[in-house]
């Protein structure tokens, strides 16, 4: 295809729209970002290799970020706080989730950087700069954190809706345009902000937090149209599946294997100690499982939103996991190197 041709950026859109529709149709769960997401990966899979369009992606976030970040008021943030210990533990357990999968490549020859940055549980570019620092396989950590998603938005979604019991319709909150004229470009604004002062996940994680402060300072009752979100959930679809093609799944077939593996164990792991957490508190048990689960923010706090489980707790643990993980992560990795270092390894 011509390099200038609009067609080169517009098929990925075009094909996640088609599919986000026939799986509205079939009622998928989260159909627009299911479907999307299957129908580029058949695109590029059947030979066309469509990219991704500019700046879809980080559109999705900020319309699903801000969409999520205005789940907290100021009830929500008290019952936040005053479980601010369950919601580190949660982080903490999510982190150590990752030996399991270090232990596992390791054993089957992995180098050790490679091992253990596309074992963390954290946002796939920021492990991809963090390994590349360190001597990982660039393609490998980034294919392990791909696949990690890919398994989260593909399985996750599906189980807990299917698998809970139904609830009634939500009250509609109102879309107060006020505000939301205001909180957009503020979100975008700390977005920018986020990104230019090298945090992760810039366009996540800027636009919650505005539109949650803003929440619960002013105790608001806003929601974004529930279009927007469908728009979001297909902008982010759309760009992921352009990750995927034959020749990601024909590369290193084992160590894909392996991966996904140890991610099938840790979601497991996971469910099993959120649910022993809920029996300890009396907090709601799927909202622990969700928080808990290895990753895929975006995609996990809109199953909470999708199922009314608690989206602020769920968003709690999983921010608190990307923080843990990218300020952790490096510093361990030192640690380890410096108690083996490389020159000992057979």
């Amino acid at each position: 295809m011509p390099e200038g041709n609009p067609l080169k950026y517009l098929a990925a859109p075009l094909a996640g729209l088609l599919g986000g529709w026939l799986a509205s149709l079939i009622h998928l769960p989260l159909p627009w970002i299911t479907g999307s997401l299957l129908a580029v990966i058949l695109v590029r899979c059947s030979g066309w290799l469509v990219n991704e369009l500019p700046g879809g992606r980080r559109a999705g976030q900020w319309l699903v970020a801000s969409a999520i970040g205005l789940h907290f008021t100021a009830p929500v943030f008290e019952q936040m706080l005053g479980h601010l210990w369950l919601i580190l533990l949660g982080a903490l357990l999510t982190c150590l989730l990752s030996l399991p999968g270090i232990m596992l490549l390791r054993r089957h020859g992995v180098d050790r950087p490679t091992a253990f940055f596309a074992s963390m549980p954290g946002g796939a570019s920021e492990m991809v700069s963090f390994g590349l620092r360190h001597g990982a396989n660039p393609a490998r950590v980034a294919a392990a954190h791909s696949l990690r998603v890919l398994l989260v938005v593909l399985t996750i979604p599906a189980i807990f809706t299917w698998s809970l019991p139904p609830t009634e319709a939500p009250a509609v909150v109102a879309s107060d345009w006020n505000w939301l004229l205001v909180l957009m470009p503020l979100g975008l604004l700390a977005a920018l902000l986020w990104r230019r002062l090298g945090q992760p996940n810039p366009w996540m994680l800027g636009p919650l937090l505005c539109c949650a402060s803003a929440s619960v300072l002013f105790d608001l009752e806003v929601a974004l149209p529930p279009a927007a979100s469908a728009i979001g959930q297909w902008l982010i679809g759309s760009a992921l599946g352009c990750h995927f093609d034959r020749s990601f799944f024909r590369s290193a077939p084992a160590f894909l294997l392996r991966v996904l593996l140890f991610s099938l164990c840790a979601m497991l792991i996971a469910a099993g100690t959120a649910w022993l957490l809920g029996q300890a508190t009396q907090l709601e048990a799927a909202g622990l499982m969700l928080g808990m689960m290895p990753g895929g923010i975006t995609e996990l706090c809109l199953t909470a939103e999708a199922l009314q489980l608690s989206v602020a707790l769920v968003t709690a643990l999983q921010v608190a996991r990307l923080f843990l993980v990218m300020f952790l992560a490096e510093p361990l990795f030192r640690l380890w190197q410096r108690r083996q270092p490389l020159c000992q390894e057979s």
